[in-house]
């Protein structure tokens, strides 16, 4: 197929890539009376240093519409690949700017994809697409195929901290102390409406795993393409590898370190697995 260009925000934890025409478009966290870029220039120890530090409610700013075209340009074809539009701007900042390019340019071609996730399950999507770039699909049909494949794929996290979920009110700081004190690691899931929906707790790490593993089961998991990403946690990202390639020793298992806006929501500690069934 023709030369497409992929772009993706910065919540897939995913880096611009020029051989692969793939360009990550980021966001901004703020907090402490600080803007921080999502880009490939953050610092991320600073980051959390800072971000462990803070005791102000933070928050995130989606891409403008003038960065989603600036990445754009020059492009005849492109898909984009956003954020959970039930979390974020992203994905409706992304229509606009195809919308506008659109009429500026008629004989593009440009597809909004919704994710209804984050981090690496948007980095499985993309490998997906771009498995489906390399076949004979024609370009109208991949917006369908896309769906298709957006069935079959999943997102699992494990938070060790709750901290920045008290400060923004989504947990009571007492309920976050507690589950500090106590070890108690929230899992969760993307749901199919696109929002952070808890599963289960459990207490102390070693248990936390198994869930991940058990709840992977119950998604259908038969040996696709896995990619963890942790906030400064590889060794226990590497034990979930582990786990995965004991009851499927031909899997493909990436580990990957957190960028800006996942270690934000995910915090030191954080896990995010995203797989294929």
């Amino acid at each position: 197929m023709e030369n497409i260009k992929l772009i993706v925000d910065s919540s897939s934890n995913m880096e611009t890539n020029q051989a692969a025409n793939l360009e990550v478009v980021p966001l901004t966290i703020s907090f402490g009376r600080q803007d921080y870029i999502d880009n490939e220039q953050l610092n991320l120890k600073d980051f959390l240093t800072n971000m462990n530090s803070n005791r102000i409610a933070g928050k995130t700013t989606c891409p403008s519409i003038q960065t989603w075209l600036n990445a754009l340009e020059g492009s005849e074809k492109a898909i984009i690949v956003t954020m959970t539009s039930g979390m974020s701007g992203t994905f409706s900042s992304a229509l606009q700017a195809k919308a506008i390019y659109e009429e500026k340019h008629p004989d593009s071609q440009i597809v909004v994809v919704d994710s209804k996730s984050a981090g690496p399950e948007l980095a499985i999507v993309i490998h997906g697409i771009e498995e489906m770039l390399q076949s004979e699909i024609r370009f109208v049909d991949l917006e369908e195929e896309i769906a298709r494949f957006r069935m079959h794929t999943h997102l699992l996290f494990v938070l060790q901290s709750l901290h920045n979920l008290s400060l923004n009110g989504r947990v009571s700081p007492a309920v976050a102390k507690i589950a500090g004190l106590l070890k108690i690691n929230l899992i969760g899931t993307a749901s199919k409406e696109g929002k952070l929906e808890p599963l289960a707790k459990a207490r102390g790490v070693k248990k936390a795993i198994r869930e991940i593993i058990k709840y992977m089961e119950k998604d259908k998991y038969q040996g696709g393409e896995v990619i963890i990403d942790h906030c400064e946690n590889e060794k226990d990202a590497n034990t979930i590898k582990e786990k995965i390639l004991a009851n499927y020793p031909n899997a493909q298992v990436l580990i990957r370190p957190m960028h800006g806006l996942c270690s934000f929501y995910a915090e030191e500690g954080g896990i995010m697995v995203g797989f294929h069934e």
